[in-house]
């Protein structure tokens, strides 16, 4: 294929039941053809309507299903490339070129890293969130996937506002939540094996660590006034914000009164039938479907699809149950496969302002997965394309190169 530059590009896959979005009516299967041109959806049509010449590669996707790609609003699984053992710290541009490979590998094709930065330092101290922000920026060039920031602000950390109304300012941050650890972090420490794991991850003693708790805890009277600046910034720069794991009505409301309009894990009933009652979004674990519910104790993430209690689905700490998840809640009964994949294609690309993906349309970003379903409600990935480049393929023989396909008016 003649490839004098990325718009030259065109590749067509052909022959899949596609979930292609109509305006009017929105998602529906149907078996067609998708002409990608450079980074773009070209057209779509069954069969194409010829309207011009050119060489195309043809991706023969017969027998399988045409998805939008993967948006992961929150994923931390990465601390585990740049942390995978106590006292163990890698580079992260090997961490990162990692995570890229496994995000593909799994149909995540725009990937919003949750960055902690709390006043416990270590992997979710300053110096690692300088770097991930510093590291995600320099290799975006290069990266297969869309990597973009979501910092986690834990509120106590008053010491951290300075640093990160500047990198709001200053564009680094693509999606913010308000976090609140302390109490648990605070309770759990009391157990003298809890407190040698934060430590590990604090990369301190037991004994420095209890005292980061000691002054977080002394600025409680701070953390309403951090929130507030926060989220001024946010608003001055159109950057979408969630507050994670609400525990109750009050404390949904606060952050409703703020312009917080996702609600991110919420802990418990009251909490979630608030959200639903403000309009606000929520956002539950995929991880939990795939477990049959939630390993801390947190609401079940099936129950509150199955009640359309859930608008999206993201990664947490797991990248695989993005691309199961759906499936498993489809064959469960818990709700269509075309309403479980919204939860993780386009409802977080509306959510996070992202109009260009998580649909298949024409004119849309060519962020796109091919996969093989089973009846039993499993899946494989056979291939995963990514602003129009072919970026995963577990099936190199589908893929015919340099395909003469003759389009005329």
């Amino acid at each position: 294929m003649n490839m004098r530059n990325m718009q030259d590009a065109h590749l067509l896959i052909q022959g899949a039941s596609a979930l292609v979005h109509q305006q009017h009516t929105g998602e529906e299967w149907m078996v067609t053809d998708a002409m990608l041109a450079g980074s773009r959806i070209e057209q779509l049509s069954s069969p194409l309507q010829n309207r011009r010449c050119f060489d195309s590669a043809v991706f023969d996707a017969s027998n399988l299903l045409l998805l939008p790609g993967i948006v992961d609003l929150h994923g931390d699984a990465f601390e585990r490339q740049l942390q995978p053992r106590p006292y163990t710290a890698f580079a992260h541009d090997i961490a990162l070129a990692d995570t890229d490979r496994q995000l593909v590998a799994n149909g995540i094709t725009t990937a919003y890293h949750g960055v902690t930065y709390s006043w416990e330092g270590g992997l979710r101290g300053r110096e690692a969130a300088v770097a991930m922000l510093e590291h995600v920026n320099q290799q975006r060039h290069r990266a297969c996937a869309d990597h973009r920031i979501h910092l986690r602000f834990e509120t106590h950390h008053a010491d951290g506002v300075a640093d990160a109304l500047r990198w709001i300012a200053e564009g680094k941050v693509d999606f913010l939540a308000f976090n609140d650890h302390l109490p648990s972090i605070a309770a759990k420490s009391a157990q003298p094996e809890k407190l040698a794991t934060y430590a590990e991850r604090a990369r301190c003693s037991g004994k420095i660590f209890k005292e980061r708790l000691q002054y977080a805890q002394s600025r409680d009277e701070c953390v309403w006034d951090n929130i507030t600046a926060l989220a001024g910034a946010c608003h001055q720069y159109g950057v979408p914000m969630a507050s994670h794991d609400d525990q109750s009505c009050s404390d949904r409301e606060r952050f409703d009164t703020l312009g917080v309009g996702i609600s991110e894990f919420p802990r418990t009933q009251d909490a979630l039938f608030t959200a639903m009652a403000l309009d606000n979004l929520v956002v539950l674990g995929a991880p939990n479907v795939l477990l049959g519910g939630s390993h801390s104790g947190s609401l079940a993430t099936i129950d509150a699809v199955r009640s359309r209690m859930c608008d999206i689905m993201a990664s947490d700490y797991y990248y695989p149950s993005l691309l199961h998840a759906p499936f498993k809640l489809a064959h469960l009964g818990a709700c269509s496969l075309a309403e479980a994949w919204r939860l993780v294609a386009e409802n977080p690309a509306r959510a996070l302002g992202l109009k260009d993906r998580g649909v298949i349309a024409e004119g849309c970003r060519a962020d796109l997965l091919l996969v093989e379903a089973a009846t039993d409600g499993t899946v494989r990935l056979v291939a995963t394309i990514a602003a129009g480049k072919l970026v995963y393929c577990a099936e190199p023989e589908r893929m015919m190169a340099h395909f003469p396909y003759r389009m005329t008016a």
